[in-house]
């Protein structure tokens, strides 16, 4: 089947927003006081069990600071946020375990601050801020305590062990998403503001029918990506904007082994009318995509600042596999990176070290005008697996440093770098 731009619009159409009856239930209703001291997690659970069984409606955060751990949404019930939602850094107030992901792996563990499960129709809406608390003393400091636990669920991961076994939590260290609906339908987050995340900020995984939009991310901790879309189809995020403490939009589908098994790609996804500021990749597809990435399309988006890397990310290797293919770029302007407008390296983090042979195929950009970059293109597939049907369109680049190019087949149709146009592959190097 050919893919092009007329999907985006397809996509578009297909993702429609859930709506929600008329009615409120404030927080303040069931004793939540907003000081930003009384812990209001009760006040916030008995206004969500109110009106999911009321049939739904909007569970009001009004004006004022209000103290709460784990929120857990039900079906048809809209969190909608004026005043502050403020994040306890009590590891405590995240349990029970929940069932999740950690980079990929399928994991029970401390629940995501906001999270849902097997729902339909939910959303978190409002003007207000969802404010994480995290910080070097509380969870980005598990940054540097949660290796050894992650090459655990790693080789429990490779080695078959169910989830029932992967029992994580207290007395370890992996850090929870911030807002994670996981196997939904009909998801909307929309503009709220979030801050000091503790880890990946809106993690979408296994939903369908998924809208983020108008979203402010102004969260800079380690691992702290903006929007990581893991295994779901149907999806737009559009008009938001990233200060991110890593890859600013992420395209994922698990795995290693639980990717293989699970073997669910992220596909039918529009991003349009952001703003991408910091850190790492403006638009990622991998590390973890063992299931696929396909049909992704970005348009009239502004990328660029003093500290972010990459334009395009497209990162993985024969440990991670998968494949990433037509993937759409359009009137992009990029004002500078640090590094290559696009990456797409086969060769990075283990390398060419697993069984796992990646595939990068239809990968277009078409109006794209760069300010200042290190690179234009850093493209090394491997000679069993070439990057296929690579297109540069109408593309303007001002760069310091040549191009690599490696086991890939790129074209160019109207490409200028340092106003000068290229007709040749080896112009770039």
């Amino acid at each position: 089947m050919t893919v092009g731009w007329p999907d985006a619009d397809r996509i578009l159409a297909d993702v429609q927003a859930p709506s929600f009856p008329d009615a409120d239930f404030p927080i303040t209703a069931y004793g939540a006081v907003g000081d930003g001291r009384t812990d209001a997690s009760k006040a916030v659970r008995a206004a969500i069990e109110a009106c999911h069984a009321a049939g739904g409606g909007r569970v009001v955060v009004p004006e004022g600071t209000f103290l709460t751990g784990a929120v857990h949404l039900k079906s048809y019930v809209n969190l909608h946020v004026v005043g502050t939602l403020l994040f306890s850094t009590d590891p405590a107030d995240y349990l029970p375990i929940v069932k999740t992901r950690y980079e990929g792996l399928e994991v029970l563990n401390y629940s995501p601050f906001v999270y849902a499960y097997g729902c339909t129709d939910i959303a978190v809406t409002g003007s207000g801020t969802l404010d994480g608390q995290a910080g070097w003393d509380s969870w980005w400091g598990w940054f540097h305590q949660c290796d050894e636990d992650f090459t655990d669920l790693r080789d429990q991961s490779a080695f078959g062990v169910p989830l029932a076994e992967r029992v994580y939590g207290p007395g370890h260290h992996l850090r929870s998403s911030f807002i994670q609906p996981y196997e939904c339908t009909n998801v909307l987050i929309e503009a709220v503001t979030i801050v000091r995340s503790p880890f990946w900020q809106v993690h979408p995984v296994l939903c369908r029918n998924v809208t983020v939009q108008d979203v402010v991310i102004d969260s800079q901790g380690p691992n702290n990506d903006g929007v990581d879309v893991e295994s779901c189809r149907s999806v737009v995020i559009r008009g938001c904007t990233f200060d991110a403490g890593d890859d600013c939009i992420a395209i994922k589908s698990g795995r290693e082994a639980d990717g293989l098994l699970i073997n669910v790609p992220s596909e039918d996804i529009l991003i349009e009318n952001c703003v991408m500021r910091v850190k790492y990749g403006a638009i990622t597809l991998g590390s973890d995509m063992t299931g696929g990435v396909r049909n992704v399309f970005v348009r009239d988006c502004s990328i660029g600042g003093p500290a972010l890397y990459f334009g395009l990310y497209i990162k993985t290797n024969s440990v991670r596999g998968g494949f990433a293919e037509n993937v759409y770029l359009r009137d992009i302007t990029i004002s500078n990176l640090l590094k290559e407008v696009v990456q797409c390296n086969f060769h990075r983090g283990e390398g060419d070290t697993g069984p796992l042979t990646p595939v990068v195929r239809n990968v277009e950009l078409r109006d794209v005008t760069v300010g200042h970059a290190r690179n234009a293109l850093m493209l090394r597939g491997y000679r069993r697996s070439t990057i296929k049907n690579f297109r540069l369109v109408d593309c303007s680049f001002t760069v310091d440093l040549p191009s690599t190019v490696q086991h890939a087949a790129l074209t160019f149709d109207n490409v200028t770098v340092n106003t000068h146009p290229i007709t040749d592959v080896h112009q770039l190097r």
